[in-house]
C-alpha cells in the first residue's frame, strides 16, 4: 500500500504540474505561430499535457531514487512498476484497429521495416561502441536488454551471468527507462520534422 501511495502521490504530482505547464506553453506556441515564428510547428508537443505528464513522472521517478524511497526497491517496488508498465502497454496495444492493419497492410509492412532498420541500428551502435570501449559481453547483453525489454526482462538476462549480478540489470533498465523516454520525444521530433 506504501508503494502504491508514493506511486500515485508522484502521477498525482506529475498531473497537477502538467496542468500548469502545457496550457501556458501551448498559448505561447499558438502565439509564435500567428507572429509567423517558423520553428513554433515543430514545438507544437510541448503544449500537450501527455507530453509533460510523463516527462514529470519520469524526473519525479528518479528524484525519489535519490531518497529516503528507495528502500522500497527491496519491497518489490520494480514488480510494482513493472505491474503498470504491461497494463500500460495493454493499454496502448487496445487502441491498435486490427481491421484497418488488414485493409492498409502495405502501410503496416512499411512500419514493420522501419522497426528492422530501427533495431539493426541499435545493434550496431550497441556492439560498435562496445567493441570501442572493450566492454564485457555482460553489459552489451544486458543493456541491450534493458533498453528492449525494460525492467521485467533485463534482471533474467543479468541472472542468467550470475544470479547477484540481477540489481545490475535493474539498475539498467532503469536508466533506460529514464533516458528513454527523453531519447524518444527527441526522435518523435525528427518523425515529426521529416513528415512535415
Amino acid at each position: 500500500m506504501i508503494i502504491a501511495a508514493i506511486a500515485f502521490t508522484g502521477v498525482g504530482l506529475a498531473h497537477l504540474l502538467s496542468g500548469w505547464i502545457a496550457p501556458s506553453l501551448k498559448a505561447s506556441i499558438d502565439a509564435s505561430k500567428a507572429g509567423g515564428s517558423t520553428i513554433a510547428k515543430y514545438l507544437d508537443s510541448l503544449g500537450s499535457g501527455f507530453f509533460w505528464l510523463i516527462i514529470l513522472a519520469t524526473i519525479i521517478g528518479v528524484i525519489f531514487s535519490f531518497t529516503k524511497l528507495k528502500k522500497y526497491e527491496g519491497a518489490g517496488a520494480s514488480k510494482f512498476g513493472s505491474l503498470f508498465i504491461y497494463l500500460l502497454v495493454a493499454t496502448i496495444g487496445m487502441k491498435m484497429d486490427i481491421p484497418w492493419l488488414i485493409e492498409n497492410w502495405s502501410k503496416f509492412v512499411h512500419v514493420l521495416v522501419i522497426g528492422l532498420i530501427w533495431m539493426a541500428i541499435h545493434v550496431i551502435v550497441l556492439l560498435g561502441i562496445a567493441k570501442l570501449i572493450k566492454a564485457p559481453f555482460f553489459f552489451v547483453a544486458v543493456g541491450s536488454q534493458a533498453n528492449i525489454g525494460g525492467a521485467a526482462s533485463a534482471p533474467i538476462v543479468a541472472s542468467a551471468f550470475a544470479p547477484a549480478l540481477a540489481p545490475v540489470g535493474v539498475l539498467l533498465a532503469v536508466l533506460g527507462y529514464a533516458v528513454g523516454t527523453i531519447g524518444a520525444i527527441f526522435c518523435m521530433e525528427l518523425m515529426h520534422a521529416v513528415s512535415l
